[in-house]
C-alpha cells in the first residue's frame, strides 16, 4: 500500500469509529441524563524525504483519532411523577458511591434499595452533603426533596442531596452511558435547584445524529471506493512493470 493509500485507511478507522459513536448516541437517546459523544480528530503530519526533493521533504496529512468529548448540553426535564426521581436545573452532577469510588452523573433516576438507601438502577447509593448515602426508614412514606435537595419526610429531614460540579479545565472521564469519574475533586455547588418527581433527559437529538450518521456512511463510502480505486491503480502499474520484463 502507498501512501495515498494508508492516509485513506487512516480516515476510514477514523470514520469507523464516529460511526459507532453516533450509533451510541442513538442507542441513548432516551437513557436519562445520557451525554452525547463526540470524536476529536487532528491532522498528524509525517514528514517524508527524497533525494529529489528539496530540504525538508513533503508532508502527508494522516486522519489521528485523539479521543472523544462529551457534549454537556443539558436534556430537556421530564416528569415521571416518581418521588424519588430528582432533575438538576442547572450545573451540577449528583455523587454515587460505588465499588470503585465515588462516580458523577446527571441521571436522577431513583429508587429505594433493600435496607432503605436511594440507589440508582445499578444500585449505587446517592450520597448526602456528608459524605452518607441518603436513607429513608420503615416509617418515612411522605417523601419531599426541596429545590436545594433536602430530603424530608412525615418524620423530619433525612439528608441533603450533594451536587457538585467540575471548574474549569476539569474533565470528568465517561464510564459507560451515564457515569463519570475524575481524579480531582469537585466542587459543591452550594444551592443547587432540583425539580422532584422528574428526570433529566439525552441531550441527544436523534434527527440531528440520522443526519450526521448518513453524512458519515456516505463519506466512509468515499473514501472507501477511493481506496479500492488506488489499489487497483497500483496492481495494474505493477502488472505493465512485470510485463516488460
Amino acid at each position: 500500500m502507498d501512501n495515498a493509500g494508508y492516509i485513506a485507511l487512516s480516515r476510514l478507522m477514523a470514520q469507523a469509529r464516529t460511526t459507532a459513536m453516533l450509533a451510541n448516541n442513538m442507542a441513548n437517546a432516551d437513557t436519562p441524563g445520557f451525554r452525547a459523544a463526540r470524536p476529536v480528530f487532528a491532522q498528524h503530519l509525517d514528514r517524508q524525504h527524497a533525494v529529489d526533493e528539496p530540504r525538508g521533504g513533503s508532508e502527508l496529512a494522516f486522519t489521528w483519532d485523539r479521543a472523544a468529548w462529551r457534549d454537556t448540553a443539558p436534556g430537556p426535564v421530564q416528569t415521571t411523577g416518581n418521588p424519588l426521581d430528582v432533575a438538576i436545573s442547572g450545573e451540577g452532577m449528583f455523587v454515587l458511591r460505588t465499588e470503585k469510588g465515588e462516580r458523577y452523573t446527571r441521571a436522577g433516576r431513583f429508587a429505594l434499595g433493600a435496607d432503605g438507601t436511594v440507589v440508582d438502577p445499578e444500585g449505587h447509593a446517592l450520597l448526602g452533603t456528608g459524605g452518607e448515602p441518603i436513607q429513608l426508614g420503615l416509617n418515612d412514606t411522605r417523601i419531599t426533596i426541596s429545590g436545594e435537595g433536602v430530603v424530608s419526610s412525615e418524620n423530619g429531614e433525612l439528608g441533603r442531596i450533594r451536587i457538585v460540579r467540575f471548574a474549569d479545565g476539569q474533565k470528568p472521564q465517561a464510564e459507560g452511558d451515564r457515569l463519570f469519574a475524575s481524579d480531582t475533586p469537585p466542587e459543591a455547588v452550594d444551592r443547587p435547584t432540583l425539580v422532584q418527581g422528574a428526570v433529566e433527559g439525552s441531550n441527544v437529538r436523534p434527527i440531528l445524529e440520522m443526519t450526521r450518521m448518513t453524512e458519515e456512511l456516505r463519506e466512509f463510502q468515499f473514501t472507501a471506493q477511493f481506496a479500492e480505486r488506488e489499489d487497483e491503480r497500483i496492481r495494474n502499474a505493477l502488472d505493465r512493470i512485470l510485463k516488460k520484463r
